[in-house]
């Protein structure tokens, strides 16, 4: 279910023209998760129509997100799917926050 889900939720992001969308495949990582989804929005509230389409889209194919947080600032809402995390950001807390980095494969963090 997982990899059909993935195309679901990347659609749902292009639907609402999210910007610079990452997929990052953390099974290797962690046993909470498998895959986290990262994608931008120019705005508070394309950053809450990102997430809220995610949770539309998959609603309609019978997964219900187990929780939504972050919706009452809309810089940074997470989507929790069970296997798939998806993070809607705005680009300055992207940036900060460095997801990329911290689950991506990261050959300097392993050196030092």
């Amino acid at each position: 279910m997982t990899d059909p889900m993935i195309k679901v939720v990347v659609d749902a992001l292009e639907d609402i023209k999210a910007v610079d969308i990452t997929v990052l495949d953390v099974s290797d990582k962690t046993d909470v998760f498998d895959t986290i989804i990262i994608a931008t929005g120019n705005s508070n509230r394309q950053v809450n129509a990102l997430a809220a389409n995610v949770v539309d889209e998959s609603k309609q194919r019978g997964l219900q997100p187990i929780g939504v947080e972050g919706r009452e600032a809309s810089e940074w809402i997470l989507v929790d799917l069970g296997d798939i995390v998806v993070h809607t950001m705005l680009p300055a807390i992207r940036e900060f926050y460095a997801l990329e980095k911290l689950w991506g494969d990261n050959p300097e963090a392993d050196a030092e």
